[in-house]
């Protein structure tokens, strides 16, 4: 499974590069990279509802989106250089410390990876494995993590091909996302809760409201409620979009935070549909969210 790197279609840019001599679309060797593993308070009520998930940011990404949260890491690719063993170590290590699950935060790129770092631990680990991911993702990927994965936490992210083009350079983003989505439903089946309101099974589907986008963000929001079940999958509608310095001066709408009236009629909208999960306050919307990636737990 690990010479899926050899010529990787691990994800839907489908680079073809031999990661064993270079660096894929994702800005990664085969080599595991992650930037910090600690308990992360900030992740949905279902999510972290005790101790915090256990959070492990791997660097690389496959997106780019030019307005990342993450940018250290995703675009930047700050992180330190592991192994599978230490892979594993660093699972057991958050469990030891009380984490909630494992969390792992754009994975994507390194699937086979830590694929075989919980086939050597599987038999330890005692709390859910979330695969929490930017959504642009293949069905083949989420059929190779069946069985290893109990709780899926994708974005949707765009609607519009337009939008997806210009802000991730992946025309082709819902079209993925939402076959992907779909996997990851079929696999998880109908969301599952343990006694503390812990979420042991299920899909949440995450959403960032952006500015000028509310209209995109409906569209998203109609397909969930056509496609999905209440019973089956979580709507998390984030109001969290900061307006970082690293965002170009040509995408001018996006130095700006999102308004009261926009994440509202994005919220609305859902609640109309029926959709059930969560919405986030106005003061989400800060880079005290965003984690100091200084190489903790790694």
């Amino acid at each position: 499974m690990i010479n899926s790197y050899e010529n990787c279609t691990l994800c839907p840019r489908k680079c073809g590069v031999n990661r064993y001599e270079g660096k894929g679309y994702c800005g990664m060797t085969a080599d595991i990279s992650a930037a910090k593993a600690f308990l992360h308070q900030w992740e949905e009520p279902c999510i972290s509802y005790k101790n915090g998930a256990g959070t492990v940011f791997f660097s690389g990404c496959n997106m780019h989106c030019v307005f990342c949260q993450n940018n250290t890491i995703s675009n930047d690719y700050f992180g330190k250089t592991i192994t599978n063993d230490r892979l594993a170590e660093i699972f057991l290590e958050l469990q030891e410390q009380g984490a909630d699950n494992i969390d792992l935060v754009t994975p994507t790129h390194f699937v086979p990876d830590i694929i075989a770092a919980l086939d050597e631990i599987k038999h330890k680990l005692h709390i859910p494995v979330v695969y929490n991911t930017g959504g642009y993702e293949l069905p083949e990927t989420i059929e190779m993590l069946r069985g290893y994965v109990d709780i899926y936490l994708p974005d949707i992210k765009y609607f519009s091909p337009e939008v997806s083009m210009r802000y991730s350079h992946a025309e082709d983003y819902f079209d993925c996302a939402s076959k992907a989505v779909l996997a990851m439903i079929k696999q998880t089946g109908k969301l599952t809760y343990n006694d503390e309101g812990g979420l042991v099974k299920g899909t949440v589907i995450r959403h960032l409201v952006l500015p000028k986008q509310r209209h995109d963000s409906m569209k998203i929001m109609d397909w969930i409620a056509e496609n999905t079940s209440p019973d089956e999958v979580l709507v998390s509608i984030m109001n969290q979009y900061t307006p970082f310095e690293h965002i170009p001066e040509e995408y001018s709408e996006l130095r700006r935070r999102v308004t009261k009236m926009e994440y509202n009629s994005v919220a609305d909208h859902a609640a109309e549909l029926g959709l059930n999960g969560f919405t986030q306050q106005k003061s989400s919307a800060s880079d005290k969210y965003v984690p100091l990636f200084d190489l903790t737990g790694i």
